[in-house]
């Protein structure tokens, strides 16, 4: 089986990560002097991988009508991880573990983001539902800037489960929640850690909540009462890299 990856800096990212690259097709008439481009096709080379002109329609039909920059690579099938296929790159590198939890996100982009934001933040793996969520597909590889290939991503049927196993590895549970009593920045976010964002609209679902260790809220001082999925994780992830940083080990 085959997946399609479009988007200049995702596919070279694709490139440079464990996921094979079966073909690369380029638009007709794309330029290619100083750009994006010109890396893909070096790293193509370099790496034996055939690189094909094509119409720019036969692009825009195989992504859909999606914005595609010219370029278009097939690869195989992606692999998901396990939940302890993260906990041991955690135990490898020697750092208490640090994850992500996505509680039924549905939108492409605010999945994108979140796990963009995940990577850079030095998140070892981000857990996500099977059912009633966004799937890492084309859309959500482009969005993260291909950050989805450089980092783990696991697939669990049962979320309150997995917050379970979870804590019986000593691993704090900390959901984001508009209710929550404890501010994000008076949160001990230092050690083994798994951050939970709920969906867009009805936040994390009940027994997820229930399951969280704490609860815990942004500070809100304008007239809107919330922030966007991804903003809230965003700023949630980075204040738990400012905590482990000051932390020595």
């Amino acid at each position: 089986m085959s997946d399609y990856i479009w988007g200049r800096n995702p596919i070279l990212e694709t490139l440079h990560s464990v996921r094979k690259v079966k073909r690369i097709l380029l638009a007709e008439g794309s330029k290619r002097e100083g750009s994006a481009l010109t890396a893909i096709i070096q790293e193509a080379q370099q790496r034996h991988i055939p690189v094909d002109m094509v119409p720019r329609a036969r692009l825009d039909q195989m992504s859909k009508g999606a914005v595609h920059q010219g370029c278009l690579a097939i690869v195989t099938e992606r692999e998901y991880a396990s939940t302890d296929d993260i906990l041991a790159l955690a135990e490898r590198r020697g750092e208490p573990p640090f994850l992500l939890l996505l509680d039924s996100i549905q939108d492409v982009n605010n999945l994108g983001s979140l796990l963009r934001t995940a990577e850079a933040a030095g998140v070892h793996g981000v857990i996500l539902p099977e059912h009633r969520a966004a799937e890492v597909n084309a859309t959500v590889v482009k969005t993260s800037a291909g950050a989805t290939e450089h980092i783990l991503i696991a697939r669990e049927t049962n979320l309150t489960r997995t917050i379970d196993y979870l804590k019986q590895q000593n691993i704090w549970v900390v959901g984001l929640a508009g209710e929550g009593t404890t501010l994000y920045t008076q949160a001990n976010l230092t050690g083994p850690l798994a951050i939970v964002v709920g969906n867009e609209g009805k936040g994390m679902g009940r027994l997820v909540r229930e399951h969280c260790d704490v609860l815990v809220k942004l500070p809100m001082h304008g007239y809107i009462n919330s922030l966007n999925a991804a903003v809230a994780g965003s700023i949630s992830l980075y204040e738990a890299l400012r905590q482990r940083t000051l932390t020595p080990k």
